[in-house]
């Protein structure tokens, strides 16, 4: 038998638990693989606690790297044995094994280790299209991200310093500052000792962002939208400090014409194709050293509960990954 991290009711890191389940063999489009390296997401984190509803019992996650061990029927571009990692997929990743859709599925190049692709794909991914799509980050710009020592702040913010932008990242300690200054942000904020809008104003010299990553929610939403240009758009990428509260859209026309969009991976990598090449992009920056992937933690996958725990008490920097 197979163990996998399932929880049956929705609550704190306490209802997650470690239970022998059944995988069985793929049906027509699957693919059976055995996880080497599960990725760790805030996002996982709202699903266990009910913020993003599952139906239960549920598994969890839906980032990880591993083996293919058997394909199903009318699955032609994969063969048991081929390196794959996933970071769009269906509720499931923390397992040694599972079913999942193949056209899910992205082979791994070499040169990409499986515990880097479980810490980058549903991250990098996410950076991909934040920066390539909701707002096509340019040499010149100058923008704002929130939690620029986090996962996909980290990613992001060497991603964007290599596209010729400016990056002003703000974090929550001076530890986090370092981290975030030697991963490409070149104006770091302090935002429990410092305004945050003032200092993107006096970094700007007034002329304030085209755009803001907010994957914070509630405590920087408003203050975000003052860091804007005129026509600038805030991507609200997640909410690890509580949802948003409702928005008077009048605001958006007093302060400048704004933009607020609250996008997510699943609608952007919806089609296989668009999948493969957000992938494709993401895998070329990585091999350049242009972003470089470091794994800050690891735990066992048994023991998700602890790292969900360190997760939302901030105790982790950068990518965290649970090995199989």
């Amino acid at each position: 038998m197979t163990h996998a991290i399932r929880f049956h009711k929705t609550g704190g890191p306490e209802v997650l638990v470690w239970e022998e389940v059944n995988v069985g063999k793929p049906g027509p489009g699957e693919a059976r693989i055995r996880h080497t390296a599960v990725g760790l997401n805030f996002v996982d984190i709202y699903n266990r606690s009910g913020l993003y509803p599952a139906q239960l019992p549920s598994g969890l996650g839906s980032e990880a790297a591993g083996v293919v061990e058997e394909v199903g029927p009318g699955v032609t571009d994969l063969k048991p044995g081929d390196r794959v990692a996933y970071g769009a997929s269906p509720l499931g990743a923390y397992s040694e094994a599972r079913l999942i859709p193949a056209d899910r599925l992205l082979k791994l190049p070499d040169g990409v280790d499986d515990k880097t692709a479980a810490a980058m794909m549903l991250k990098g991914l996410t950076t991909q299209y934040l920066i390539r799509q909701t707002y096509r980050v340019k040499a010149g710009d100058t923008i704002l991200l929130h939690a620029a020592a986090g996962g996909v702040g980290l990613i992001l913010s060497q991603w964007a310093k290599h596209l010729g932008a400016t990056v002003i990242g703000t974090v929550s300690n001076d530890e986090k500052a370092k981290l975030a200054k030697a991963h490409g942000c070149d104006h770091v904020i302090i935002y429990t000792r410092e305004d945050f809008v003032k200092r993107v104003d006096e970094i700007t010299g007034g002329k304030k962002v085209p755009v803001v990553y907010d994957s914070v929610g509630k405590d920087t939403f408003l203050k975000s939208l003052d860091c804007l240009a005129p026509l600038g758009v805030v991507a609200l990428f997640g909410q690890s400090s509580g949802a948003v509260e409702p928005l008077n859209l009048g605001l958006l026309a007093q302060k400048g014409s704004l933009y607020v969009t609250r996008p997510t991976l699943f609608t952007y990598a919806a089609k296989r194709e668009n999948l493969v090449a957000m992938a494709k992009e993401l895998f070329d920056v990585v091999k350049s050293g242009a972003v470089k992937i470091e794994v800050h933690q690891t735990y066992p996958l048994k023991d998700a509960a602890k790292a969900h725990a360190d997760l939302a008490a901030r105790k982790t920097t950068g990518s965290t990954v649970l090995l199989v």
